[in-house]
């Protein structure tokens, strides 16, 4: 973390206050992003972005998860990454990965630095629903495989034709199995 960064966590303080009464991701994401790399530059967030994610994609991921991937980009699928984290760095993931098409929450930029404002909703949960939803009438491609790993994956897992929750708690795969999800444990 930039050094800074670390001078500026004070400020988080009243947003997590907050989520604890409204529970509003999207606004805590914000509050957070505004208070802790604001003013970071759009070179520097690049390049950590590509050393995070080559390190996760490293050390991190699940070989089951890599595995999968490979076996959608031979069979020539059409790869969509889609996350509830932000736009500065899930489409790294993508890239390395394979991906062809990502969505995620955007933010802000002030030129070339951040702002951290939210541009869209938050890809989360219905919002992420919603968002597969116009992308398979957008390449009408009702084919389609998505996987999650928490209770609000439910919505999209649902409305795919293979979809499947990865690795969810107990609470999400009791739930996962009540909607007619698949779950499965991946290594």
């Amino acid at each position: 973390m930039w050094p800074w960064a670390l001078r500026r966590r004070g400020a988080v303080l009243p947003a997590v206050i907050r989520f604890c009464f409204d529970r509003d991701r999207a606004l805590l994401k914000q509050s957070l992003l505004r208070a802790t790399l604001r003013g970071v530059s759009r070179h520097e967030l690049e390049s950590t972005s590509r050393a995070f994610v080559r390190d996760t994609i490293a050390r991190r991921c699940f070989a089951d998860a890599l595995a999968t991937v490979r076996r959608h980009r031979e069979q020539g699928h059409y790869l969509v990454l889609m996350s509830a984290s932000v736009d500065f760095y899930v489409p790294e993931f993508a890239r390395q990965l394979g991906f062809d098409h990502v969505i995620s929450t955007s933010v802000a930029w002030n030129g070339d630095l951040l702002d951290g404002t939210l541009t869209t909703a938050n890809r989360r949960g219905e919002e992420k629903a919603r968002c597969l939803r116009e992308l398979i009438a957008e390449r009408a491609d009702n084919d389609t495989f998505a996987y999650g790993n928490s209770a609000s994956d439910l919505p999209h897992l649902k409305i795919a034709r293979h979809g499947l929750l990865v690795n969810g708690s107990n609470g999400a795969r009791r739930a996962a199995l009540a909607l007619g999800v698949a779950t499965a444990h991946w290594h």
